[in-house]
């Protein structure tokens, strides 16, 4: 299974991610994005949101 992962170091907190895909992305608590934990990711949407990242920190892993 593909799993969105966010390399936060590189991360710009543009918010563009939770806009695009916010069952897959967020804001947590302490203002960092945060990838939701589900069975399967909707990979047109995740797609998208790594196309619009300005920072290009978004990437999928094999999980």
């Amino acid at each position: 299974m593909k799993i969105p992962v966010v390399e936060l170091s590189d991360c710009t907190l543009c918010e563009i991610c939770a806009d695009v895909c916010p069952s897959v992305f967020r804001i947590n608590d302490a203002g960092y994005v945060e990838v939701a934990d589900h069975a399967e990711y909707p990979e047109d949407e995740v797609a998208e949101a790594i196309k619009n990242c300005p920072s290009a920190c978004i990437l999928w892993s094999d999980g």
